[in-house]
């Protein structure tokens, strides 16, 4: 089989087979189509009342920089499905099932998005991301520990 056979039968980060390369930009609206993003106060609210957890995802440069949010896992990226995949050997202990609404943050909303994509291949449907990331979070006015 040659590799142009083997390009068109992949499965792009969306599920859709048969499509070619696409720019980072069109694939942030692909994977954002596939789930409903979070505002600031409205990820506050869900995980005050203990119905999400929020992940933060930022590298510990912009953590140290820039505070945490109270309450949040911090999980750097590169580990995050381990970490957060129910059925892994690997996992948080808050990952305790495919149902648990989760809220990727990073710092500005776009690496957060990707990451709530991946974790829906994973079966957990119910992940979703921050919009405007941690740099909302805050500007929203919202706690921030340092």
């Amino acid at each position: 089989m040659s590799n142009e056979a083997v390009n068109s039968e992949a499965v792009s980060g969306d599920g859709v087979k048969g499509e070619g390369p696409v720019g980072v930009d069109e694939l942030l609206e692909r994977v954002r189509a596939g789930y409903a993003r979070v505002e600031a106060r409205e990820a506050y609210e869900a995980a005050r009342a203990g119905e999400a957890l929020l992940v933060d995802i930022r590298y510990a440069a912009l953590r140290e920089r820039d505070g945490l949010i109270p309450g949040a896992l911090v999980v750097e990226r590169n580990e995050l499905e381990w970490r957060l995949d129910p059925r892994g050997s690997h996992r948080a202990p808050e990952a305790t099932g495919h149902d648990l609404r989760i809220v990727v943050i990073c710092n500005e909303g776009y690496a957060s998005s990707l990451a709530a994509a991946s974790l829906h291949r994973l079966g957990l449907h119910r992940a979703t991301d921050l919009v405007g990331g941690f740099q909302a979070w805050r500007s929203t006015g919202l706690p921030v520990t340092y």
